[in-house]
């Protein structure tokens, strides 16, 4: 049996046309299901529903044989884990080329982010990306305080609890609702499948064909 690793959400929601296209369905809906393992067309796949952040770790430990994860965690997570070459030792055969976004500094529109960097200015940056926001203003030798948070990013700024914030921007729409601006693009996101090494040897014949199928199934959504 293969256990595929997806969160609910923007993922999960553009993961189903790329598993449909692969010849996969998923059998149950999980906006009105309470499981949280789905069947699907394959007596030997099924789907586990577990948070975005959480999707390297079931790889890397095997309750799961391959996830579906975006760039940003996938990232996050290895820095935490001390592998900068990548995922902690998992397999990444396919950018799926979905879930498309970019991770970005953005600051309220009457701060004035260069002059603070000239100046050297201790600049606070609120953003639940600390590895990835410490890198980057390391790599810049821009000098900064990190302050963790969860949700509602685009507050912190508007409160004064924090100069800016490093998150997720896609249309950038709610960032001009909040009167905050993008000034620095991070990196840009999109999702990966990543696959446990040991599944792959162990269930190979079974694993190999879904692998091929999903990224086929990419292609012909590029």
């Amino acid at each position: 049996m293969l256990t595929l690793a997806l969160s609910k959400g923007r993922i999960f929601d553009e993961t189903l046309p790329l598993l449909q296209r692969a010849g996969l369905s998923v059998l149950e809906d999980p906006e009105t299901s309470r499981k949280l393992i789905l069947p699907t067309n394959r007596a030997d796949l099924r789907v586990v529903l577990v948070r975005a952040s959480d999707v390297p770790t079931y790889v890397q430990y095997g309750g799961a044989d391959l996830g579906v994860v975006g760039l940003d965690v996938l990232l996050e997570h290895d820095a935490a884990w001390g592998h900068a070459g990548g995922a902690a030792g998992l397999y990444q055969p396919v950018d799926l080329g979905i879930a498309r976004c970019r991770l970005s500094v953005a600051v309220r529109a009457d701060f004035d982010y260069p002059a603070a960097v000239r100046q050297g200015s201790r600049i606070r940056v609120a953003t639940k990306y600390v590895q990835l926001a410490r890198q980057h203003f390391a790599d810049k030798g821009v000098h900064v305080d990190l302050i963790k948070l969860y949700g509602s990013m685009e507050l912190a700024p508007l409160t004064g609890l924090a100069d800016a914030i490093v998150d997720l921007v896609s249309t950038g729409n709610t960032l001009k609702a909040n009167n905050l601006v993008e000034v620095e693009r991070v990196i840009d996101i999109s999702a990966r499948l990543v696959v446990n090494p040991a599944s792959l040897k162990l269930e190979r014949e079974t694993l190999r064909p879904v692998i091929e199928a999903l990224a086929a199934a990419s292609r012909g959504s590029a």
